[in-house]
């Protein structure tokens, strides 16, 4: 068995300036380490148990199969701060017919992104024996 010790999903910006400005400025994500010198260098965020790297060009946007999930406390509060900064809303919070309440935002690139508020009654917060 393979012994993995961290994990983290890659992204290569079209524009690497651009998407550091909207996963750090933005979305506000936190900094856990640069790399390199340069609009190409580096920069790795916090990202809930995991980490995002945003590093390298591309010459096109990701794949429409790559989609970021990230679990919020509040994805009401997280609409409004968003709006406020400027971040376009592919769409707005809805409960889902799941139970998860789930708002869709798209990063400089295209990129899907699906912010999730988990209530507080939903399966996942279950924990037998907790």
């Amino acid at each position: 068995m393979v012994h993995v010790l961290s994990g983290r999903t890659l992204l290569r910006p079209t524009d690497p300036e651009r998407s550091r400005v909207f996963y750090g400025e933005q979305l506000g994500l936190a900094v856990y380490r640069e790399f390199g010198t340069g609009p190409e260098r580096g920069t790795v965020y916090f990202l809930g148990g995991g980490f995002l790297e945003v590093s390298g060009r591309a010459e096109a946007p990701a794949s429409a199969a790559v989609r970021l999930w990230m679990q919020v406390e509040d994805v009401a509060a997280a609409h409004e701060e968003l709006v406020a900064k400027g971040v376009g809303i592919v769409r707005p919070p809805v409960k889902e017919p799941w139970g998860l309440i789930e708002m869709w935002i798209a990063d400089p690139d295209g990129t899907p992104i699906v912010l999730v508020e988990i209530p507080a009654d939903h399966p996942l917060r279950y924990r037998p024996g907790i």
